[in-house]
This record gives C-alpha cells, structure tokens and sequence, in this order.
C-alpha cells in the first residue's frame, strides 16, 4: 500500500500537512472531513426514508399523483447530494489529482459526471 503526502489551507489560512494511505487505482488518494461525510449521510438518510415512504404509498394503494410528488422529492434529493458530492470531490480530490498529475482521475470523474447528468 503506498502513502501521499498533501497539504490542506483551511479559510483561516491554516496549513495542514498530512500522509494517507492510498489503495485502489488513483495516486492520491480519498480522505474527506468527518463533517462533510456526516453532512452527506444525513441527506442520504433523509433520501432513503422518502423512499420508504413511497413504498408504502405504493403498498397503500395512495393517489399516483401524491406517490409522483413524493418521487419527484426524492430525485430532487438525491440530485442535490450528487452535486455536494461533484463539489466536494472537484475542490478537493481533482485538486490533489492535478497537483499530483493524475490525470486519469479528471477522466474517470468526467466520464461520472456525464452519467450523473
């Protein structure tokens, strides 16, 4: 398994250097704030739990419109995180990425956005 040094700059102005451990197929690894994760599991979170909600609309034999309002709120929340996660992955793994001339990574991630939209 190989290591990666990088070093962050907070909003303050604060310099934070640190080594990951990197597996898988890209140099730089993926390491993201204990906040930002809690952040993007809660949306998750909520997301699934809508969905739930449809199932038993759906069990329930409840109006089609009101299940297709409930759907259309789901989408919009998974599209929502999809775009935390875009952002959160271009200012932070494609800036390690770049800065580590790894290339390939700004293909794959293009490739993903491509199919997310």
């Amino acid at each position: 398994m190989a290591h990666i040094t990088h070093t962050h700059t907070d909003e303050q102005g604060n310099v934070t250097t640190h080594t990951h451990e990197v597996s898988g197929s890209h140099a730089y690894g993926h390491y993201h704030s204990p906040e930002e994760k809690k952040r993007q599991l809660n949306r998750i979170a909520k997301a699934i739990g809508h969905l739930q909600h449809v199932k038993v609309m759906i069990e329930n034999d409840e109006d089609c419109a009101d299940v297709i309002m409930q759907l259309s709120a789901v989408n919009a929340a998974l599209r929502s995180l999809g775009r935390e996660i875009i952002n959160e992955h271009m200012t932070h793994c494609i800036t390690h990425a770049i800065e580590d001339g790894d290339m390939d990574a700004v293909t794959e991630f293009q490739k993903a956005i491509d199919k997310f939209m």
